[in-house]
């Protein structure tokens, strides 16, 4: 197993457990200082810090197993794995909560900024491998996240109330989605990704708490995903509060042996407990899918259901190009409560949508 190296302004500390963290003070002055995890609660096997300590009888609940917070020029890199122990956990502790909220999460970063990750990897993470909060600026490039396929709510990377924030030439299979972008982000970047297993790339679930701040300015591009439950998918929660998500663009994405490859649900309910009857408050404007080809595993391939409450609004459908030969019959698209602008190739054939 590589070391994980941190390196902060040009400050290199290669011992296994220990960290050099800087952040900028008031004065502008430069504060450095040497952080021992062993000092700090952690007990590691063999003083490794890339290895969690399993969860026993003795485990009290926590949501947090690494954090970096409040960080200015932050690098993280070289090459070491962050291994969750994750296997040793699903499905005992998830037993009674889908979402296995009391697990820690791998790695997070809270109001870290102009920042860099990059060739390092996190692995079989007892819930989210990366949390992304309030940070600008932050880039990922070259990181493995890895999980199995059945892993439960094992998303890749979550960013959420975050600005300018890049995920780039990065590969992520894992049980939950490759990549989700929640609420209040901005200037988002997905780019060259692989992705899969998983359940695809995704903004939201939008709409489910009181006063989410908007999502704007997300493009995912030059993307593969391969046998994922989705494909690219915009998501809200019926009967949800107040929300806005604008200015969101899907590009130059492959798609192999991928369920609903192209999607918008504003009626998405996991379990089936949400009141449907009520429509998503979260409107939906300015969104684009292009050049997007490859092979669904559903016969439903373009899947754009909006809300009846607040119609999807500047939907743009720019050369579709997908094949399914599966025993569902031929390839459909379906639309509710939007009129997309098409153009190019459309295959399946473009939806028409009802009236709200």
């Amino acid at each position: 197993m590589g070391l994980v190296k941190l390196i902060i302004i040009n400050i290199i500390c290669m011992a296994t457990f220990l960290l050099v963290v800087s952040s900028n003070i008031a004065n502008s002055q430069e504060y450095y200082s040497l952080f021992d995890v062993t000092n700090n609660g952690t007990i590691l096997p063999n003083d490794d810090i890339t290895q969690a300590p399993p969860i026993d009888e003795n485990f009290k609940g926590g949501d947090t197993w690494i954090a970096f917070e409040y960080i200015d020029y932050l690098t993280i890199s070289g090459g070491g794995i962050f291994d969750g122990q994750g296997k040793n956990t699903w499905g005992k502790e998830c037993d009674e909560d889908e979402y296995c909220s009391d697990l820690p999460i791998n790695v997070r970063f809270n109001f870290v900024t102009n920042s860099l990750v990059q060739e390092v990897t996190s692995l079989d993470s007892k819930q989210f491998h990366v949390n992304v909060l309030g940070c600008r600026n932050l880039t990922f490039q070259h990181v493995k996240i890895i999980a199995a396929e059945d892993s439960p709510n094992t998303d890749g990377i979550h960013i959420g109330r975050s600005t300018d924030v890049k995920v780039l030439d990065s590969h992520i299979e894992t049980g939950d989605d490759c990549v989700s972008v929640g609420e209040g982000s901005n200037q988002i970047t997905i780019s060259k990704v692989s992705c899969g297993p998983g359940h695809g790339i995704s903004i939201g679930s939008l709409g489910k708490y009181p006063n989410e701040e908007p999502v704007s300015g997300v493009t995912v591009k030059n993307c593969m995903l391969k046998n994922t439950q989705n494909g690219v998918r915009i998501k809200t929660w019926p009967n949800s509060h107040e929300g806005k998500a604008t200015d969101l663009h899907f590009e130059d994405i492959i798609m192999d042996g991928v369920g609903n490859p192209v999607l918008i649900d504003q009626e998405y309910c996991p379990w089936n407990q949400c009141d449907s009857k009520f429509p998503s408050r979260v409107q939906i404007s300015g969104v684009s899918f292009k050049n997007i080809r490859g092979s669904s595993s559903t016969a439903l391939a373009v899947k754009l259901v909006c809300s009846s409450g607040l119609p999807c609004q500047n939907v743009e459908m720019e050369d579709i190009n997908l094949k399914y030969n599966g025993a569902e019959g031929p390839i459909t698209s379906e639309c509710k409560n939007v009129h997309p602008t098409v153009s190019g190739i459309q295959n399946p054939p473009a939806c028409v949508s009802p009236s709200a």
